[in-house]
């Protein structure tokens, strides 16, 4: 199975759980400015609500990722949303990209809100997340 990480990142907080991911997988964790150059089953997007929306990179990335996705699987983090996954959802039927229907979401710091976040806990969660949806495969 081909799998790849793609993560955007303003603070941190996402490609910390990108490289949490890469980690566990062995696979590199990359920004979403490097498009896709071949075919992937599963692709891991990382990536955090910013003013209650999806940056416009990811969305960017999501209409045009340089190649086809099996499978994507939403990885969020945000300090006052629970999730940005039905915006990742519409953005990926939109551009034909089947979404799993799982994700990973925890808490990120902003400001002096959820400091430390996310936590070694979260990290270990999201690593066992990505290892749960590559045997999936």
């Amino acid at each position: 199975m081909t799998i790849a990480i793609r993560y955007y990142s303003k603070s941190g907080n996402s490609k910390k759980l990108a490289d949490a991911i890469s980690e566990a997988l062995g696979v590199p964790a990359l920004s979403v400015d490097q498009k896709l150059t071949e075919n992937v089953d599963l692709l891991f997007l990382c990536s955090a609500v910013y003013w209650a929306g999806i940056d416009a990179q990811v969305k960017s990335f999501l209409a045009d990722p340089g190649a086809k996705i099996g499978k994507l699987a939403n990885v969020s983090n945000a300090a006052l949303v629970e999730s940005n996954y039905g915006q990742i959802k519409k953005l990926s039927a939109a551009s034909a990209i089947p979404l799993a229907e799982k994700e990973y979401h925890c808490k990120g710091s902003f400001a002096a809100m959820h400091k430390g976040k996310p936590d070694a806990a979260d990290l270990d969660r999201v690593k066992a997340f990505a290892q749960e949806l590559a045997a999936e495969r």
